[in-house]
C-alpha cells in the first residue's frame, strides 16, 4: 500500500477546511487541519508535509510571517488561499516564498490541480541535472536545450532565465524575484529588460510564440512555467 501524500490546512475558517478536507481525502490525500498559525508551523515542522495550504488572515499572526518562519528551515510548497486579491499582497507572498495563490471563493478542482503541479515539481528537481517538461530538455551538466530532436542555441542569459523556470515549473516567479536572480539586486526596477528576454525566449522554446505553451505571463505578477505532459 502506497504511503499517502500530507496536506497541512492553516486556515480559521471551519467551513473552509470542511470544503478542503472532503475535497483532499477524496483525492487520497492525508489532510492535517489547523486554525492558527503557530500550530501551522509546528504541524509542518513535525509532519514534512508535500503541500502546505495557508489563509494570510488567521487568529495569531498574519499569514505572510508564517511563510518567512517556514522558508528559513524548508521548501515545502505554500499555497496561498485568501480572500485577499491585491496586486501587492500577491506579489509580497509570492516574494517571500510562497509558491502559487488562489483567492476566496475558490475552485476545487483548480486546487488540486496546482497543489499536484507543485508536488511534481518538487519530485522532478533530480541528482541527474536533466530537466524535462513536454518536449523541452535541459542537460545542465551538458549545458545542452533540446526542443525533441532539435538543440536550441540560446544565449547566456536566455539560458540562465529557462533554467530558473525550469527548476520552479509550476511556480510562480514574481518580477522581482527574476529580475534579483538573473541580473543581481540593483536590477529589481529594470523591468523593460525582462520583457525582451522572455519575448525572446518565447521565440525560440515556444512552437507559437504569441500563444505560448511553456512559460504564462501572470498578469501584474510575474511569469510562470506551466507543466506541459
Amino acid at each position: 500500500m502506497s504511503v499517502k501524500q500530507t496536506v497541512v490546512i492553516i486556515d480559521d475558517e471551519v467551513q473552509i477546511r470542511k470544503i478542503l478536507k472532503i475535497a483532499l481525502e477524496s483525492s487520497d490525500f492525508k489532510v492535517i487541519e489547523v486554525e492558527n498559525g503557530n500550530d501551522g508551523i509546528v504541524q509542518t515542522a513535525t509532519n514534512h508535509p508535500q503541500v502546505v495550504i495557508l489563509d494570510l488572515g488567521l487568529p495569531d499572526r498574519d499569514g505572510f510571517s508564517v511563510i518567512k518562519e517556514i522558508r528559513t528551515w524548508s521548501k515545502v510548497p505554500v499555497i496561498i488561499l485568501s480572500v485577499r486579491n491585491t496586486e501587492e499582497d500577491i506579489v509580497k507572498a509570492l516574494d517571500l516564498g510562497a509558491d502559487d495563490y488562489l483567492t476566496k471563493p475558490f475552485n476545487t478542482s483548480e486546487l488540486l490541480a496546482r497543489i499536484r503541479a507543485n508536488i511534481r515539481r518538487t519530485q522532478e528537481i533530480n541528482e541527474e541535472n536533466v530537466f524535462v517538461n513536454g518536449n523541452l530538455k535541459i542537460d545542465l551538466t551538458a549545458r545542452l536545450v533540446t526542443k525533441g530532436s532539435e538543440e536550441i542555441k540560446l544565449t547566456n542569459t536566455e539560458y540562465l532565465l529557462l533554467v530558473l523556470f525550469f527548476q520552479n515549473a509550476g511556480k510562480v516567479l514574481t518580477h522581482t524575484y527574476i529580475l534579483k536572480e538573473i541580473w543581481g539586486p540593483g536590477s529589481i526596477e529594470n523591468s523593460q529588460y525582462l520583457r525582451v528576454f522572455i519575448g525572446q525566449l518565447r521565440k525560440k522554446i515556444e512552437d507559437d510564440a504569441s500563444n505560448p505553451k511553456y512559460i504564462l505571463t501572470e498578469s501584474g505578477v510575474g511569469y510562470r512555467m506551466k507543466l506541459v505532459k
